[in-house]
């Protein structure tokens, strides 16, 4: 069961983690990251960041980027946000959105097969 507090604290990493990929870090391979979700445990011991890419070719290269900057990730949220504990962090990349597509796509081949079928 996940708290008020930590809903309001996920939010929150995920505006700050958001602000600092897109201010701070100058890579390429950061170009079209899009933060989806942050799952924080409820003794702030560690964060899931989940993201999903707008090319979706390169996750392999972003997420190792992205697991190397998670020091200065966490330099960054320790300097912004006044909590005792900042979580170590893990980044997830979120491929719901191409499940979603998956399955409208094979939803639409079905609906097509079915009319064809009936007439």
């Amino acid at each position: 069961m996940v708290t008020f507090r930590i809903e309001r604290l996920n939010r929150e990493f995920l505006r700050l983690i958001a602000e600092f990929l897109t201010n701070k870090m100058k890579s390429d391979a950061l170009k079209g990251v899009i933060l989806t979700q942050v799952d924080c445990s409820r003794d702030l011991s560690h964060a899931k960041i989940y993201y999903t890419l707008l090319g979706g070719d390169k996750i392999q290269e972003t997420e190792k980027v992205l697991e190397a900057s998670a020091g200065k990730i966490r330099g960054f949220l320790g300097r912004e946000m006044h909590i005792r504990k900042i979580p170590e962090l893990r980044f997830i990349f979120d491929d719901s959105e191409i499940k979603a597509r998956e399955l409208d796509a094979l939803i639409d081949r079905v609906i097509r097969e079915d009319s064809h079928d009936t007439q």
